[in-house]
C-alpha cells in the first residue's frame, strides 16, 4: 500500500510542474510604443502609468492583453491594421455608435482621447502572435486604473476588465466579453 502511495506521489511530482508551466502567462510580456504601433499604428500612445493586465476575456484558454493608450481618432486605421473601434460605454446608455460617439466633445482634459487596446490572443505566443484572434479599441471608457479579474455572470465565472472610473463619483465598473461583443456595467460608487 505504502508503495502505491509512493508512486502516486512520484508522478504527481512530475505531472504537476508541467502543469503549471503549460498554464502560465507570457514570460516575454513586452508592451511598449513599438508593439502598440506595428499592432495599432503611430496614432497611438501607451500611457507608462497604467501597466499592461492580462487575462483570458473571452474564455478560449489563450492569454489576451488590455492596454491603455490614448489616440485622437482611432477610426481610419481599422481596416490597415485589423482592429475594431467599439465603444460599450455609450452602448450601455443606448447609443454606441463610435463614427458618432467619437465625435462627441469631452469637458475633461484627462478623459480625451482615452482608449483601452484589446487584443484576443491566439496560438502559443497567445497576444503577441503576429496574427492575434481579434484586436479592439474601446473609445469613451472613463478609466482611471485598469485590473482584470474574476466576475460572476448569471451562467458562469469570467474574467472581466475592471474599471476605476475617472469621474466625481468615483464609480467602479467592468468591462466583459460575452462571446459576441463587450458589454459595459456599472458597478457602484465607492462613496455610496
Amino acid at each position: 500500500m505504502c508503495k502505491i502511495f509512493f508512486r502516486l506521489f512520484l508522478a504527481l511530482c512530475v505531472v504537476l510542474p508541467s502543469l503549471a508551466a503549460a498554464e502560465a502567462p507570457s514570460e516575454n510580456r513586452k508592451v511598449d510604443a513599438a508593439f502598440v504601433h506595428a499592432q495599432f499604428g503611430d496614432d497611438f500612445t501607451i500611457l507608462p502609468e497604467i501597466p499592461a493586465v492580462y487575462g483570458d476575456l473571452d474564455g478560449d484558454g489563450v492569454e489576451d492583453v488590455v492596454i491603455a493608450a490614448r489616440c485622437k481618432n482611432p477610426l481610419p486605421n481599422q481596416a490597415e491594421h485589423n482592429y475594431t473601434v467599439i465603444d460599450p460605454y455609450y452602448d450601455f446608455f443606448g447609443f454606441g455608435d463610435p463614427k458618432m460617439t467619437t465625435t462627441f466633445s469631452e469637458p475633461d482634459p484627462a478623459r480625451r482621447g482615452l482608449v483601452v487596446l484589446i487584443i484576443h490572443g491566439q496560438g502559443p505566443k497567445a497576444w503577441q502572435s503576429e496574427t492575434p484572434k481579434a484586436k479592439f479599441v474601446v473609445v469613451n471608457l472613463p478609466y482611471k486604473t485598469l485590473t482584470v479579474r474574476k466576475m460572476r455572470t448569471k451562467k458562469k465565472a469570467i474574467e472581466a476588465v475592471y474599471i476605476e472610473e475617472s469621474s466625481e463619483m468615483e464609480n467602479s465598473s467592468a468591462l466583459f466579453f460575452d462571446g459576441k461583443k463587450f458589454r459595459y456595467v456599472p458597478m457602484g460608487g465607492s462613496n455610496q
